[in-house]
């Protein structure tokens, strides 16, 4: 049905890629001395033994054994409001991204202190391109962070004979030549090794959300549902393709330790095999994640039939499962709770709390995510934020509760608000673990 000649989806190792330039190994001496300084301050702050005590925590957590609710704050755009571009005193490019992931860790370690481990692991991502679906999708917007617009390429059912599966480049020499720079900058201090994230998301409907428009899109539903049926089919196979080069070409890494897995909260866990008997890292040695929030909107019947049956086969690859984001699953958890191997259900803003505690109880880890609005008001409210907590953590009393705050645009420019809600958190936490 759908016409890729010769794009088979494999992803394409090449020694050059001429959309990437080769950069000079060296870095000016200044930049490797300010960067090394840094490694050496989250070296220090990664020694300490409390980032054993978060990690066994995670671990715990993770497998469901009752621990105190997790703690975890990511301002993510805030950070452009704690770590400005003048902050920062690296002249190099590649230094200047360096600089700011590692002064995002000390932030993280010395001044937020929420339960994210330190891990003193410096992590370099390959240089790679991927081609888009055959079809263009043109986007507009007036700034990098405000809200946008696009233009859908799949007009007519006769559009579908453009799609193509994505393919992915990688650039070996650039990769190595970045891994090798890190190596010389960092080896003696932090632990350097070559990680890449390949998908956040393997939901499916952002993507047809893009291809076909939010609104054209759930129109389909009642108009054409042939349609969706087609271009979820689409997109499962194209997904299900990638990942199956990513495992046969070794280029899966595990998300088992440190890493940040679905909508909130980290990998660490004891529940699946960090690799094969091989040493090579598959699909069943890692966390898997799966959301729908472009389709709130529609019904939990027209969830089931037009969204779930296309994420299951991919879901159904992986060790553990997380499922949602912003989307409320109290209405479609009966169809939710069908994914094999689900363990991290996100609770979202617009969720009932207490529905989702009877629904989740002490069988899936709670992942609630209050409502980041709480940083970015002209008010600070601490006693609204801790009354919130408080309640909550009582509503959920019995759960595996972790509290993610996350999807900040904006902190009002404020650094120490989320200091403050992390402290506020963290006391709600004990609080509720010695059973307050």
């Amino acid at each position: 049905m759908f016409s890729d000649k010769d794009d088979t989806g494999d992803v394409l190792i090449s020694q050059s890629a001429p959309t990437v330039l080769k950069r000079n190994l060296m870095l000016p001496s200044g930049d490797v001395s300010l960067l090394r300084e840094l490694g050496e301050r989250v070296r220090l702050l990664a020694d300490r033994p409390i980032e054993k005590e978060k990690e066994r925590l995670w671990r715990d957590h993770n497998a469901l054994t009752p621990t105190r609710p997790v703690v975890f704050c990511d301002p993510e755009n805030g950070w452009n409001e704690i770590i400005h571009p003048d902050d920062l005193s690296c002249r190099d490019n590649l230094a200047r991204e360096w600089e700011f992931a590692l002064r995002r860790e000390l932030f993280w370690g010395e001044r937020m202190r929420d339960d994210r481990v330190i891990t003193g692991i410096f992590e370099v991502s390959h240089v790679y391109t991927e081609t888009d679906m055959g079809v263009p999708i043109t986007f507009h917007r007036k700034d990098a962070a405000g809200s946008y617009v696009w233009d859908a390429p799949i007009r007519e059912p006769e559009d579908l004979q453009k799609l193509k599966f994505p393919k992915i480049e990688i650039n070996t020499s650039a990769t190595e030549e970045r891994l090798e720079i890190a190596h010389e900058v960092f080896g003696d201090i932090l632990k350097v090794r070559l990680k890449t994230v390949w998908w956040w998301t393997l939901g499916l409907t952002m993507s047809l959300a893009y291809l076909r428009g939010m609104e054209r899109m759930m129109m389909d539903m009642i108009d054409t549902p042939e349609m969706v049926h087609r271009l979820m089919s689409f997109l499962r196979d194209s997904q299900l393709k990638r990942l199956e080069f990513l495992e046969k070409e070794g280029l899966l890494y595990t998300n088992t330790d440190g890493t940040y897995v679905g909508s909130g909260g980290f990998g660490w866990t004891d529940q699946i095999p960090e690799k094969g008997e091989d040493g090579k890292v598959r699909l069943e040695n890692m966390w898997g994640f799966a959301e729908s929030q472009e389709t709130v909107g529609i019904s939990p019947g027209m969830f089931e039939e037009f969204v779930l049956p296309y994420q299951l086969p991919l879901l159904d690859r992986f060790g553990l499962n997380c499922y949602g984001c912003c989307e409320p699953l109290d209405s479609r958890w009966k169809h939710v709770k069908k994914i094999p191997n689900l363990r991290r259900v996100s609770v979202s803003p617009w969720a009932d709390a207490r529905k989702m505690a009877d629904n989740l109880q002490d069988k899936y880890i709670f992942s609630w995510k209050p409502n980041p609005s709480d940083l970015a008001r002209s008010h600070f409210d601490t006693d609204h934020i801790r009354r919130n907590i408080r309640d909550t953590f009582q509503t959920t009393k019995g759960c595996r509760v972790e509290i993610i705050m996350k999807d900040c645009h904006t902190i009002a420019n404020s650094p120490d608000r989320v200091v403050e809600w992390t402290r506020i958190a963290k006391e709600e936490s004990e609080r509720a673990g010695e059973g307050g």
